[in-house]
């Protein structure tokens, strides 16, 4: 008798490399790797320990943006760029996309916190909105010292991006990180058991024959 049951493909840490490698060539086309347009706003770099201190104010940042009434273009560019690139960072849930210098998502982290840097200062020169601002920049201020952050650089500490310049993660080099590798496998490997089994439940049931 013929077996029809679905059975669950074997995802491992090669096949989720060779998904998102495929990710990269397509979804995310438009890149710093594809020559992108400088046409937009440009943004600051931020120091590599400027983001560990932003990472941790980056919600407060946003909130505060998202309900701000009197804007301007630049400002919402520059804030529409940040939640974008946030994006395509994963939604800064990679492990050491913020700490680790050889993280394949560390460069598109700095480019999505060096935009939030650039919303928090733009919002100090704002009447309503400066009193909170500045309150958010001293604390930022104050964790730099207490952890001794002002001085550490990496690679892209002198990096500026622009707005019309999207950074998306080094997907050829997720194979080469363990820590994203392992991450994104159990994501894989999570994503398939779930179809399986919605599959396999989903079925309707055959008749029995008479």
């Amino acid at each position: 008798m013929k077996n029809d049951r679905a059975r669950p493909l074997p995802l491992t840490a090669f096949s989720a490399a060779a998904f998102f490698c495929v990710v990269d060539g397509s979804a995310f086309a438009h890149s710093r790797g594809d020559g992108g347009s400088h046409a937009g706003l440009d943004i600051p770099q931020i120091s590599h320990g400027e983001m560990a201190v932003m990472s941790d104010y980056r919600g407060r940042i946003i909130d505060l943006a998202s309900h701000v009434v009197e804007t301007n273009e630049p400002f919402r560019r520059v804030l529409n760029y940040a939640e974008i690139q946030y994006s395509y960072c994963l939604w800064g849930r990679m492990p050491g996309s913020v700490t680790d210098e050889e993280s394949p998502f560390n460069e598109c982290a700095h480019a999505y916190l060096a935009a939030t840097k650039a919303v928090l200062l733009s919002m100090r020169e704002m009447p309503r909105e400066a009193a909170a601002a500045g309150e958010i920049i001293s604390a930022v201020d104050a964790d730099m010292v207490r952890r001794g952050l002002a001085l550490i650089t990496c690679r892209f500490s002198g990096e500026a991006f622009n707005t019309a310049d999207i950074v998306k993660p080094r997907w050829s080099g997720i194979p080469f990180h363990a820590a994203s590798m392992a991450s994104l496998t159990g994501l894989a490997s999570l994503f398939g058991f779930g179809v399986f089994a919605l599959r396999r439940f989903s079925r309707p049931k055959a008749q029995s024959s008479e």
